[in-house]
Parts: C-alpha cells; sequence; structure tokens
C-alpha cells in the first residue's frame, strides 16, 4: 500500500501536473513553522481519511495511474518542498472534486500528460530547485513562487489533450489557496497565498 507522502505526492502532481507538475485528501494540518519534508518522505498511512478511501476506490484508467503514483519520479527536484499545510489543503480541495470534475481524468489525457512528463521533467525539476532556491522564506513563500513561476513558465506547452485537466488543476489550485490565504496561522503564509491564489 502507498505511504500518505506519496499519495500526497501524487495527488498534488496529477492536481497541479494536470497543469504542469489526484484525488485523495488529508485532514492532517502542521503548524506553520513545522519544516517542510521532502515530497517523497513516507508517513503513517493512517492519515488518510475516509474520502481518500472513496476516491481510491473509484476506477482510474492506467495512464491516470501511472501519473498519480509515478509523476515524482519523472520530476526528480531535490531541493523543491511543499510544507504541510498547503499539502492539506490542496489535498481537502481535490477530494472536493465532483464526479463530472474527476471524469476528466481520462485515458488520453493522462497518457498525453505522461509522455510530455517524461520527455520534459528533468528541465522542469531543474527550474523548481532554482527557483525555490531563491524564493525569498518561509518556506510557504518559496512554495508558491517556485509553484507558480514553474507553472506559468511551462503550462502553456503542455499537449492541448490535457486542458480539461488543468482546468480542474486551476479550480483545485485557488480553492486551496483562497482557504489558506485566511485560515493559515502565520501572517506571512497567509499573505503568500493570498498573492498565489489567482493561480496561472
Amino acid at each position: 500500500m502507498k505511504s500518505a507522502r506519496t499519495l500526497r505526492w501524487s495527488a498534488l502532481t496529477a492536481v497541479a501536473a494536470a497543469a504542469l507538475l489526484g484525488t485523495s485528501s488529508s485532514a492532517v494540518t502542521a503548524s506553520p513553522q513545522a519544516q517542510p519534508r521532502p515530497a517523497q518522505q513516507a508517513v503513517d498511512g493512517s492519515s488518510l481519511p475516509a474520502t481518500a478511501a472513496r476516491a481510491q476506490a473509484a476506477p482510474v484508467p492506467p495512464a491516470c495511474q501511472e501519473m498519480i503514483f509515478k509523476t515524482k519520479e519523472k520530476f526528480p527536484t531535490t531541493r523543491y518542498t511543499v510544507p504541510d499545510e498547503p499539502w492539506n489543503a490542496l489535498l481537502a480541495a481535490a477530494g472536493n472534486l465532483t464526479q463530472a470534475e474527476q471524469a476528466e481524468l481520462t485515458e488520453t489525457a493522462c497518457a498525453a500528460w505522461n509522455r510530455w512528463a517524461a520527455a520534459n521533467g528533468p528541465t522542469i525539476a531543474t527550474d523548481l530547485d532554482n527557483r525555490y532556491r531563491n524564493a525569498a522564506p518561509p518556506a510557504c513563500n518559496k512554495f508558491t513562487v517556485s509553484t507558480l513561476g514553474t507553472i506559468k513558465k511551462y503550462a502553456p506547452a503542455v499537449p492541448a489533450a490535457t486542458r480539461r485537466l488543468e482546468k480542474v488543476a486551476k479550480k483545485v489550485w485557488a480553492e486551496a489557496m483562497t482557504k489558506l490565504s485566511t485560515s493559515a496561522p502565520d501572517a506571512a503564509c497567509r499573505t503568500a497565498y493570498s498573492a498565489a491564489k489567482t493561480g496561472w
């Protein structure tokens, strides 16, 4: 069984991946002072709620399973990390997708995404790492600045077959950032999320 951290990375990449970079969610919220963990770090799978179990039970086309569970392999970042706070918000937003929105995870769209990610992943990973390194702290700002900067740069080149996935990704991003812009405990993070909520 996949670890919660792997599922978290998978969901984020499948969502942000629809545009550039799941359909599971997590209700765990970390303190804003918590250090971000590398996306591939494992945590206890018991943190996934019932909504994730329902999402995982839905039939997912093979190419979409590859997009969800193998995207991290295609984007081998070394610096870029996602703090727990946006992880949880993005995953909660992904868990709120309607059936019609989940239906956009088609074999055709996901296969197009997988081919593009395999061809462009290392270059994009380097861009993410560089932007993360150069962005001003705190970690929440480094995350939003690097993620959006890279998405804005590369999203126009993503195959047309993935554009409906991109629409879903934009909705998830906007919902998560809007929520965090008012609910994040740290004022600097609220500012970072507010600046990022319009997306790309």
